[in-house]
């Protein structure tokens, strides 16, 4: 364990945060003169000021990364930028959070979760709505991702960094021989999704302010809107096709995106079993939902029942989060259908949250060669994802993932009813916050505000756990992770 590099690197984001964190709000604060750009000028000042104390302090430090230094680094980075990203909320006039509120919103917005403890969204200054969707957006490929391609300047190894951050079963896998060309090729993709789902939302009717900001958040898989309303506020059957798309296109892998942009082809997609499995999931839940929606007769139509029951689906299951419905109040067993595709998620490598499809797909092959062997107890049966045989190493990292994740689901649900929560707002609220996706049921489906702060603490661990998938986290509290 290398104290001096862990710390000269969280120096380093600390600093690259400050900055891209709150230049851009202050430029809109003078845009709109709203009065809040003082509060992010103060936020920058003290964050860049800590960064740079704790960089000075170990500048001659030039160390490659371990394994266990890039979990801790990965975990301290996600947990003290939660814990920075606050200062805005604090400083500014137009808020009175507390401290647990505003941690809360803030590591809501980085790890993409989108659940919020504010409302009255439409009367905040645009720099503070604006400061929430580019949280999002910062968090949503991971500022780390862009960090590592920064960190070879400052004579620091960024691959074990990359590999606790990245999501997924398989980490290893490089689209690119050297990691920082990775980092700058990921973000010129996501930066290229984002100009042209900000483009397209402006096309159908959005304002600049409100599509840029929307773009942020529907590429970052966050949710996070401008308006109480979220995209129901702009009742526009239009702005809920363009979210669909690329709500859909930012839960694929983004290793797919980038060999079709290195290839110019999209074949590849076709013959990507996750890809397959992900269409179909969501093809199958949106099937069930728009039936039970139109013959129930929620809706006055066919067209808008297939709209909202649409939209509601690939929002929830990517686990974005935009509503344009109150599909708490839907029928039968839909709200809870909508929570179950949100655990199953996005695929891996996506900005997406959830158990991750690839995942899921695996489970249920492993649970089909088990009952395979039942009838050929000797038969060698390999799991295979494509033509290709998946590894046993592979398998197993998956059932151990689930049994954890499992694990961790029903402690911090039993710690939130111990709180005093009901059970669905309890169950759905831990579901919506370690699956990173947002809005829940009953007490927790518009807004985490009314919540006891105990309560609101726990949400905080389970979006950590989320966000970094579970094991890099929890690996720190592991005996055999602090032995030399």
């Amino acid at each position: 364990m290398h104290a001096s590099i862990i710390i000269k690197i969280l120096g380093s984001l600390l600093m690259l945060f400050s900055l891209l964190g709150n230049i851009p709000p202050m430029v809109v604060s003078l845009l709109y003169d709203d009065g809040m750009f003082t509060a992010f000028l103060n936020s920058m000042l003290v964050i860049l000021g800590l960064g740079l104390l704790l960089f000075l302090s170990t500048a001659r430090t030039k160390k490659e990364l371990g394994t266990r230094d890039g979990f801790l680094v990965v975990t301290l980075f996600w947990a003290v930028l939660g814990t920075a990203g606050c200062l805005p909320f604090l400083f500014s006039p137009a808020l009175e959070l507390s401290i647990t509120d505003a941690v809360f919103e803030s590591l809501s917005g980085l790890t993409t979760t989108g659940a919020t403890v504010i409302s009255g969204l439409d009367s905040l200054p645009k720099s503070i709505l604006f400061y929430r969707q580019q949280l999002q957006w910062l968090g949503g490929m991971g500022i780390i991702v862009l960090a590592i391609s920064l960190l070879p300047m400052l004579g620091i190894g960024g691959m074990q960094l990359y590999r606790a951050e990245s999501p997924g079963p398989v980490k290893d896998n490089k689209l690119v021989p050297r990691l920082a060309e990775t980092a700058k090729a990921l973000w010129y993709i996501y930066l290229s999704l984002t100009v042209a789902c900000a483009l397209a939302y402006w096309i159908v009717g959005m304002d600049l302010f409100d599509a840029i900001s929307h773009s942020f958040t529907t590429i970052a898989i966050g949710g996070f809107s401008t308006h109480d309303a979220s995209l129901g506020y702009f009742q526009n059957s239009a702005v809920d096709v363009v979210a669909i798309v690329f709500m859909f296109i930012a839960g694929i892998n983004f290793a797919l995106h980038f060999t079709a942009w290195q290839r110019r082809s999209i074949r590849h997609y076709l013959t990507d079993p996750e890809f397959l499995f992900y269409s179909f999931i969501l093809l199958f839940v949106s099937t069930i939902t728009i039936s039970v929606l139109y013959f129930s007769n929620v809706y006055s139509g066919i067209f808008e029942s297939f709209i909202k029951g649409l939209f509601q689906v690939v929002s929830v299951a990517t686990t974005t989060g935009f509503t344009t419905a109150d599909f708490n109040s839907w029928p039968l067993f839909l709200p809870y259908m909508l929570l179950y595709a949100a655990i199953i998620g996005a695929c891996a490598g996506s900005t997406g949250g959830g158990m991750k499809v690839i995942r899921i797909l695996l489970i249920f092959k492993q649970g089909f060669r088990e009952v395979q062997r039942l009838i050929h107890p000797k038969a060698v049966i390999p799991v295979k994802l494509g033509r290709n045989p998946v590894p046993d190493r592979i398998i197993e990292s998956v059932w151990g993932f689930f049994a954890v994740y499992v694990m961790a689901f029903m402690l911090m649900l039993l710690a939130l009813l111990a709180t005093g929560l009901d059970i669905i707002t309890a169950f759905s609220a831990v579901g919506a916050c370690i699956n990173n996706l947002g809005p829940g049921l009953a007490n927790v489906a518009e807004t985490y505000g009314d919540l006891p702060g105990t309560a609101k603490w726990i949400l905080c661990v389970a979006m950590l756990l989320g966000r970094l998938e579970v094991f890099t986290l929890l690996v720190l509290f592991t005996p055999m992770f602090w032995k030399r």
